[in-house]
């Protein structure tokens, strides 16, 4: 009977870690990132950088380590802040399920071994991976309560994950790479706009104004549809020719473009209706919008 006790009291306790470390690392957002990084490696491999699955997985562990720890310094330092808000409130470090010394414990773990796992696969893997951290931590997370501006800071952290896939394949970053990161940067506006809208209200509690005015206002609505004309464009650059080896098909850019028109289509729903489910709604669709579009790269890639 003792034996069967301790056996249960060791499965939860097994549990409660699992489900302490998904939460402390913001296990769906780190997967998202993580994917894009996948996606950005098959898009780099060719016959002259052939497909690794060793440095797919590689990639892919060490990429989850360096989003994850990010995300545990942020809820270190944002602790106090995340404890005013209902969205945050229940987090391991504010909820105090996680000390924030064994937080910090676990940040350094993780920033760790993703800078050693990325850099076996090669040193500007593992420095982007490294600048990533930096900037989302030192940079965005304290100008957060300070300026809108920290959005366009938390940009560029947000948008390395897409090109630090060609980057590995590669070893190299030129203008495959950088148009690569310059979807991400201006997919992040009018996402990250979409949240501090629908969320404006919990933000302001910690005094977090991440709309470019402040204000839940027709400047910042045509600002998000501006942003999302700017990362159509930039998603239909490959098509060009002018993006050395990353190239897209006419059939497959006439379907980024209608993937994009949808987007905007929802941006402009926010212009006209100015609330939060509007704003919601945009949030989901960008969330869509960036997932297919990188599938679409793809597979336009190994079709064609």
């Amino acid at each position: 009977m003792k034996i069967t006790l301790d056996a249960s009291e060791k499965t939860v306790s097994v549990k409660t870690l699992f489900a302490d470390f998904t939460a402390i690392t913001k296990a769906r957002l780190a997967i998202s990132v993580v994917f894009s990084s996948m996606a950005g490696y098959l898009l780099g491999v060719s016959d002259e950088y052939p497909f690794s699955w060793v440095t797919f997985m590689l990639l892919g562990i060490g990429g989850y380590c360096m989003v994850g720890a990010s995300n545990v310094f942020n809820q270190i330092i944002e602790k106090d802040l995340d404890s005013l808000m209902d969205r945050t409130k229940n987090r391991p470090v504010p909820s105090g399920k996680i000390s924030v010394k064994n937080a910090f414990y676990v940040g350094c773990a993780l920033t760790v071994a993703g800078i050693a796992i990325l850099y076996s696969i090669n040193p500007k893997t593992a420095m982007f991976g490294a600048i990533s951290i930096f900037l989302y931590t030192s940079i965005y997370t304290p100008l957060k309560t300070k300026t809108p501006l920290a959005v366009f800071v938390g940009a560029f952290p947000g948008a390395i994950p897409f090109m630090l896939g060609w980057v590995a394949a590669t070893n190299n970053f030129g203008i495959e790479a950088g148009t690569l990161f310059m979807i991400q940067f201006f997919w992040q506006f009018p996402h990250f706009w979409a949240i501090g809208w629908f969320l404006y209200d919990d933000y302001k509690k910690a005094g977090f104004f991440m709309l470019p005015t402040r204000k839940k206002d027709k400047k910042t609505a045509l600002y998000t549809i501006l942003y999302t004309i700017w990362l159509i464009l930039a998603s239909l650059l490959p098509v060009t020719g002018l993006t050395g080896e990353l190239k897209l098909s006419y059939v497959s850019a006439v379907v980024v473009l209608l993937v994009g028109i949808w987007m905007l289509v929802y941006a402009v729903k926010l212009y006209n209706k100015m609330d939060g489910p509007a704003a919601r709604k945009l949030m989901l669709v960008s969330v869509s919008y960036i997932s297919l579009l990188q599938v679409i790269y793809v597979l336009d890639k190994f079709i064609r």
